[in-house]
């Protein structure tokens, strides 16, 4: 079983927790283009391209001057340890032991605007770079056709590498459109949370965006390999409905 989840915005800022066996993002190569093009960018620009503050434009285009390779402990924090969303506060990485982040590095992959695709012990530099960003470079109109079939080839060897065959995507639709489901050499389930309300269920996007971290963390907690074990999945009083669900597309309801 292979996890999909999204990045964040929002990144830990100071020392992580240490951790051993490291390594490096396997599509870095193809982020050095990003970088480029982006450091050439002034952070009035920066502001416009992305949609943020000018103190958020500022900050970035720090980032973007400072960042260099090689990726080290000294100069790169470990992915897991660095996303600060609500996804990530779901996923709480930072009480992992040993063997979780050893299972978690077999079976979880981040994506990335600007690393394609992160190991939760990948190296990186701090930056901010949504998918959706309409970034030319080169002869790609935008990050979705620099990264072309790169991201989904990635994913194909994981799989294999594992012998896996279902990917459990906990991804956000802008980063999952990233991935090329057709392509993929596996069955694709997506989990969906929905709480209710006075119009009656729904999606609320920080519950929801809390619970693809938790279930990414109960999967890697428990050691989770097949599929039809999450319909028992139960956290934080979801519960899988059935009659909301279609083959892939598994609703959770509270």
């Amino acid at each position: 079983m292979l996890i999909l989840l999204s990045p964040a915005k929002d990144l830990t800022s100071g020392a992580v927790p240490a951790v051993k066996g490291t390594t490096q993002p396997a599509l870095l190569d193809h982020s050095v283009p990003l970088v480029n093009k982006l450091r050439g960018l002034s952070a009035k620009k920066l502001a416009t391209l992305m949609d943020i503050s000018p103190k958020l434009a500022e900050l970035n285009h720090g980032r973007y001057q400072a960042w260099q390779l090689p990726f080290t402990p000294k100069n790169a924090r470990p992915a897991v340890h660095v996303f600060n969303g609500e996804a990530y506060r779901g996923l709480d990485a930072a009480t992992f032991d040993a063997d979780d982040l050893r299972f978690a590095q077999r079976h979880l992959r981040i994506l990335s605007g600007l690393y394609g695709v992160l190991r939760p012990l990948d190296l990186m530099q701090d930056y901010r770079l949504e998918m959706g960003t309409k970034l030319p470079v080169g002869r790609a109109k935008d990050l979705y056709a620099h990264w072309g079939d790169r991201i989904t080839e990635l994913l194909n060897a994981d799989l294999a590498a594992n012998a896996d065959e279902v990917v459990v995507n906990l991804a956000s639709a802008e980063y999952f459109k990233a991935v090329k489901p057709k392509g993929l050499k596996a069955r694709v389930v997506t989990p969906v949370f929905k709480d209710k309300g006075p119009g009656g269920y729904k999606v609320v996007m920080v519950h929801a965006k809390h619970q693809r971290g938790a279930m990414a963390r109960h999967i890697i907690r428990h050691r989770v390999l097949d599929v039809e074990e999450l319909k028992r999945y139960d956290g934080d009083g979801y519960r899988f409905a059935p009659e909301e669900s279609s083959a892939d597309e598994w609703v959770f309801l509270r």
